[in-house]
């Protein structure tokens, strides 16, 4: 079930700032007040509306984002509410999407792009390499991008290939960008108006089988924290989500609830494990990560990308020079294999799961 937007307005084509703001506002009154089930499509789908409500500069456009709302209609109703000026379908040619997108933020604008899936990114790489992360620097700081790019990504929705790609390791090595990934549903609203609200380029990466997963959250609530900026920055704070003190699960992104679970599944076992969701890996908070470590003494870096050369690398690397004295174990690691993404009837044995978390576990040299 796709999220949905209730309006006042019926426009089909341009739609003036003060009706678009108005239509906007409409919706989120609307809202049942108080938290509800919402799902992480629909919490994307607000931070998008709310930040174009409050900022005329914010264009969303990429492959079938206005009248189809997407592929999986994270900006549905966003064209009927803003104008087709607002929210658009572009081309199929990524690099010109990309392209097209440099040369608005540096005419401030805010663009928001949808890149549909994580490989269908790549035609525009040498884009975002050399262009988008480079022109702050290469301007010495005269000039600035203050845009987003949508990546849906990773497994576990029984995808073929070039659908379910994690990305993230190129982005993460490219100096220049920022790179989110959020886990829980209320990080994806309040992390997609940081994005946004950035004067840096961020790829912001939204783990495609956590769309439909649904958290108790109070939509108006987190709004009125945002726009109030009343609540804590996410940029560069990794989250405890669950506290321990036997080992340190470190994830991010499509991995935090399968860490979630595999703490789960230790408590029963008489184990205490911390769970660490990075939230965005560029900028990276060594301080949370370091402070977990140091207490429990092990740790488990759990990650769906490849592990050679990954984000899963860094963190180990990172831990291990700030907490080596305090480790009592070698870190471990638990990612995808380093094979491409296989067929979708093959990949419950690619993504790392409960068991092989819990057997990680059970390998960190425990006494007695």
């Amino acid at each position: 079930m796709s999220p949905t937007l209730t309006t006042s307005s019926e426009a089909n084509g341009n739609v003036s700032s003060a009706t678009a703001r108005a239509a906007a506002s409409a919706a989120a009154s609307a809202e049942t007040a108080g938290p509800q089930p919402v799902t992480m499509a629909k919490a994307l789908n607000t931070a998008m509306l709310d930040a174009m409500r409050a900022e005329d500069s914010v264009l969303v456009f990429g492959e079938d984002v206005g009248m189809l709302g997407g592929v999986f209609r994270i900006t549905d109703g966003l064209m009927k509410t803003f104008g087709e000026q607002r929210c658009f379908d572009t081309p199929l040619a990524e690099s010109g999407i990309v392209g097209m997108a440099v040369g608005m933020a540096i005419n401030g604008m805010r663009p928001v792009l949808e890149m549909q899936f994580d490989a269908f990114a790549y035609p525009a790489f040498e884009q975002i390499v050399s262009h988008v992360a480079k022109m702050h620097n290469r301007t010495k700081g005269r000039v600035r991008l203050p845009m987003v790019i949508r990546v849906p990504y990773a497994g576990g929705i029984g995808g073929v290939e070039h659908h379910c790609d994690s990305s993230e390791s190129y982005y993460a090595h490219t100096a220049g960008l920022k790179v989110y990934t959020p886990a829980t549903v209320a990080d994806a609203y309040r992390m997609l108006r940081e994005a946004i609200d950035s004067d840096d380029p961020v790829m912001f990466m939204e783990p495609k089988k956590l769309y439909w997963s649904r958290d108790l959250v109070d939509l108006q609530a987190l709004r009125d924290e945002y726009e109030g900026k009343t609540g804590a920055a996410t940029e560069g704070r990794a989250a405890v989500a669950r506290s321990g003190t036997d080992a340190t699960l470190i994830a991010y992104g499509p991995s935090v609830p399968t860490a979630l679970a595999a703490a789960a599944a230790a408590a029963e076992e008489g184990r205490s494990l911390e769970v660490i969701d990075i939230r965005t890996i560029v900028p990276f908070d060594d301080e949370t990560v370091a402070a977990s470590v140091r207490k429990t003494g092990r740790a488990v870096v759990i990650a769906e990308a490849h592990g050679f050369a990954s984000v899963s690398s860094e963190i180990v690397a990172r831990v291990q020079e700030r907490c080596f004295h305090h480790l009592a174990a070698p870190i471990r690691r638990v990612t995808g294999f380093d094979v491409p993404y296989p067929a979708p009837k093959l990949e419950h044995y690619y993504l790392p799961g409960v068991d092989r978390i819990l057997d990680a576990v059970d390998d960190l040299q425990w006494e007695g």
